[in-house]
């Protein structure tokens, strides 16, 4: 038996898997393989690859029994180290499979590819192209496939029969990240704690698919401990506990009620224990927090943030979904929480992590995600928002991020109904905010969370662009660093930030070794300039910090940046 497995990458409301992430699917589709032929050959390729050297996809799949296609974003947004796939790929590649069977899954099966935000998703009928279109739980109907044969009687519409049903694969699924081009050192496995969603009972918000999955069945602490013992013995070190629409609730002991209070000793024996299952790891983030338990729940939302510090590394963000600020729109999209209950949830977050790590970074800030299009929405909502996020700035506060995004219109969901009109109608509105927020917000709070020759430690290099290299921290929504250098992708560095913008820092490797730096480089570096850049050149090397200061002390700037310099 041989299985190619080709990951078009996902991002969904409870889940990403754009690199550096890998999702679930993937992995437990690899699993349900092995479980049902322990002696098969998984092969694994990303749809990146797939594009660049095709003849490798025909290679790898010309001897194969089935070739899976992964692909769905039911949450756009923009990605620096991959490229989902598109309904075009899903169309052009089965021409170049090989194999005996074609199948595709992921959430673009259920809900079709779109085009991103301002955008209706349409799904399309694809049972043309392959053999199997596996509209039910992946890793369950991959099983059964494989189990029997590829035989016309399994149900392409199987799921889970409880929480736990995937945990086998989960754990034998382990081995196929070493075939990911991000392995082992830049790779973030997404870990699932449960699906679903606690709102369900009250429809969920408009625009969202989790609540498609019910109510919430939690994974035992047992099964993700021994998926993530499994992952780390395979070479994984970078976990994220994302895969769920709100952390806090997990393992809580309400059951039925939209707003579950937070369980912290569930939370403490689910990171203690991931802690002890990947000993060596270098990454242990979150995702997702419902701002609304931590409005309704604070203390118990507070116990189980100081359990995510307490063994958790730095740089970690919990993304809120605030979605709105705007009364109206709140009301009409059953959006989880007000103004004055968002506002205490940031500050709450503030008061449990943001303390600086060890990294550089705060250990725990909040992410704001703001939703635009939905129904209700006027001029008043974009007015009510910037003021929103003008007040958190004012009072201090700390965010690492403000996602503003235009709303993707999904099948089955409420917003079916109501079309993308409004997404169309205020685009215009929508870009001149998002351009306030980027000058008004992002850039003062990014001087604030990342001040001026702070070092930023182990920054992963990711893409060369004009003589520019972009690296990132490993995790949840590092922040963006442009060297202005070439260097080597892939390799981890330490970075000064020297200058900020509304999205990224500009940053020189650490230490600063004047003797070595391009004129680039140099000028990078405030207070110094063109002119001054090659009156340095010019002059080096220098021997000494003290034959330096001596020519260039006088500038400020560089009388600041004096005990960051090696010589």
């Amino acid at each position: 038996m041989r299985v190619l497995i080709i990951d078009g990458y996902t991002d969904e409301p409870a889940g990403l898997g754009v690199p550096p992430f890998i999702d679930i699917y993937p992995r437990y589709v690899a699993g349900a393989v092995w479980a049902a032929s322990p002696g098969a050959e998984v092969l694994y390729i990303t749809i990146d690859d797939a594009r660049r050297d095709p003849d490798r996809l025909r290679s790898l799949s010309a001897s194969s029994d089935l070739s899976v296609l992964i692909a769905g974003v039911t949450v756009p947004g923009k990605y620096l180290s991959g490229a989902p796939a598109t309904h075009n790929d899903a169309i052009r590649i089965p021409a170049l499979l090989g194999s005996r069977y074609r199948a595709i899954c992921g959430p673009a099966v259920r809900f079709g590819f779109g085009r991103g935000g301002c955008s209706r998703s349409v799904a399309k009928d694809l049972s043309a192209l392959y053999d199997f279109v596996i509209t039910g739980d992946s890793e369950i109907v991959v099983h059964r496939l494989v189990k029997e044969n590829f035989g016309e009687g399994v149900d392409l519409n199987s799921v889970r029969e409880s929480a736990g049903s995937s945990d086998a694969f989960a754990e034998r699924g382990a081995r196929v990240i070493r075939q990911h081009p991000f392995f082992p050192d830049g790779l973030v496995c997404e870990i699932e704690t449960y699906r679903g969603c606690p709102r369900s009972v009250l429809g969920g918000c408009s625009f969202c698919t989790e609540p498609l999955h019910g109510y919430p069945e939690f994974r035992t602490v047992r099964g993700v401990a021994r998926e993530v013992a499994a992952l780390h013995s395979e070479g994984a070190v970078n976990f994220r506990v994302g895969r769920q629409p709100d952390l806090l609730v997990y393992g809580s002991r309400d059951k039925g009620l939209a707003c579950p209070a937070p369980n912290p000793s569930a939370i403490r024996r689910l990171f203690s224990s991931i802690r002890r299952s990947a000993p060596s790891l270098r990454v242990l983030h979150i995702d997702n927090c419902n701002p609304a338990t931590i409005a309704e729940h604070p203390e118990l939302s507070e116990e189980a943030l100081k359990e995510v510090v307490r063994y958790h590394t730095p740089g970690d963000t919990a993304a809120l979904g605030i979605e709105s600020v705007d009364e109206e729109v709140i009301r009409r999209n059953n959006l989880k929480v007000d103004y004055e209950g968002a506002m205490r949830a940031i500050s709450l977050i503030n008061r449990v992590g943001a303390a600086r790590g060890q990294n550089g970074m705060p250990h725990l800030l909040p992410g704001l995600n703001f939703v635009y299009g939905l129904p209700g929405e006027t001029k008043t909502t974009y007015e009510a928002n910037f003021e929103f996020m003008k007040e958190a700035l004012d009072s201090g506060l700390l965010f690492r991020r403000v996602n503003l995004r235009q709303v993707m219109v999904m099948p089955s969901t409420r917003m079916e109904s109501s079309g993308d009109y409004l997404v169309r109608k205020h685009r215009h509105l929508f870009l001149s905010h998002k351009l306030k927020v980027r000058q008004e917000i992002d850039l003062p709070m990014m001087k604030r969370i990342v001040p001026e020759f702070t070092v930023l430690k182990g920054v992963r290099t990711e893409l060369v662009q004009g003589g520019m290299t972009w690296g990132r921290q490993v995790g949840s929504y590092p922040v963006l660093v442009g060297i202005p250098r070439q260097l080597e992708v892939g390799q981890f560095i330490d970075v000064l930030v020297v200058s900020h913008g509304p999205r990224s820092v500009g940053g020189l490797r650490f230490p600063v070794k004047i003797n070595e730096l391009e004129l680039r480089e140099l000028e990078s570096i405030p207070g110094v300039g063109a002119k001054r850049a090659a009156s340095i050149v010019l002059k080096r090397p220098f021997p000494s910090l003290e034959s330096f200061m001596e020519k260039f002390g006088g500038v400020p700037e560089i009388a600041r940046m004096a005990q960051f310099l090696e010589f």
